[in-house]
């Protein structure tokens, strides 16, 4: 571990609360063990588990840092045992449990994709989250096929803009759900076939009415609660529902009923608390069908601000403000 200093630099949550707790603090520089890398952080995704962390609502997973930060790109300074020599001084993004908000952090090497030249560390370091997530629950769990119609809320989201992506790539209609007319315009602009502004229209009549009443095969939701038995109704036969997270409420009132006449499927995750096993697994899936398009340049992750590691709160300003289109990063 030579050159690499005994502390850091890192932002950790003070106490419970808004954006003013996250302050910067001096840690040790953590050391990898048995399969694990250190990595000189670039560049750190922010993401809304981060705010829901903050508020003192998501804890850390026994194990991972209690520092905020899930997804990060930088360079491999040092091996922990069992690791590959070839990725010390590799430029890689990784999915983290956690302490992605400071200058080093550590990895799975086998969740560590290598960067390509083509893409900025900024960039690299909005991928993992997004596309780790997006992929596993649609196209996992929400068994998308091309040719199918997918109804995602919050579509000029990191999830949302990654969605309309990767539906695109792999040959699904994707419709979104947006909060104003210009946000509409850019979810269209970033590939949706429809965008509805659910302030000033009914989301499952507009659904109804652009699949000529059969509704959609699968829906991803963000928001849980009262949207989940509306959801339902923009189902077609044999449709799918997964809820990645619950920003409207945990509990929704479920027509059973419809589950059985139309047999649909009820179904959601979270990626942070899953096994490293798992998180190996879906890593390589996506290295090997996803990555090439990363590679080639026809996947990219859709950026809306870059803020320095210092002015985490102004991140989570912006993330709470839902103000922006894409992906928010922090830069060490």
């Amino acid at each position: 571990m030579t050159n690499i200093p005994d502390t850091m630099t890192a932002i950790e949550i003070s106490s419970p609360g808004g954006p003013d707790v996250l302050k910067p603090c001096n840690r040790p520089v953590p050391i990898p063990g048995a399969g694990e890398v250190l990595v000189k952080v670039a560049a750190a995704g922010v993401n809304r588990p981060d705010v829901v962390q903050r508020m003192g609502l998501y804890p850390a997973p026994p194990g991972a840092s209690d520092l905020p930060g899930l997804e990060i790109s930088g360079t491999v300074v040092a091996l922990g045992a069992d690791t590959d020599p070839a990725l010390l001084g590799q430029n890689v993004c990784a999915l983290v449990a956690g302490g992605g908000y400071a200058e080093y952090c550590l990895a799975r090497a086998d969740v560590c994709w290598t960067v390509p030249d083509s893409l900025s560390m900024e960039e690299a370091a909005a991928i993992p989250e997004t596309l780790m997530t997006v992929w596993h629950n649609v196209f996992e769990r929400g068994y998308a096929d091309e040719g199918e119609t997918i109804l995602v809320h919050g579509g000029t989201s990191g999830i949302g803009s990654m969605a309309i992506k990767l539906g695109n790539l792999f040959g699904l209609q994707v419709i979104v759900t947006c909060g104003s007319d210009d946000k509409c315009a850019a979810a269209l602009e970033l590939g949706a076939a429809h965008a509805i502004n659910y302030k000033t229209a009914d989301f499952v009549e507009e659904v109804k009415r652009i699949t000529d009443g059969e509704g959609v095969h699968l829906v991803l939701d963000m928001v849980a609660g009262p949207y989940v038995p509306r959801n339902m109704q923009c189902l077609r036969m044999d449709g799918r529902h997964v809820t990645i997270a619950i920003q409207g409420g945990a509990m929704a009132d479920v027509p059973m009923v419809q589950i059985m006449m139309r047999r649909l499927t009820l179904t959601g995750s979270t990626l942070r608390p899953r096994s490293d096993a798992f998180k190996a697994l879906l890593a390589d899936e996506i290295h090997r069908i996803v990555w090439p398009f990363i590679e080639s340049g026809q996947l990219r992750p859709t950026m809306a601000k870059s803020f320095p590691l210092a002015d985490a709160a102004s991140a989570h300003t912006l993330m709470e403000s839902g103000d922006f289109v894409g992906k928010i990063v922090l830069t060490a």
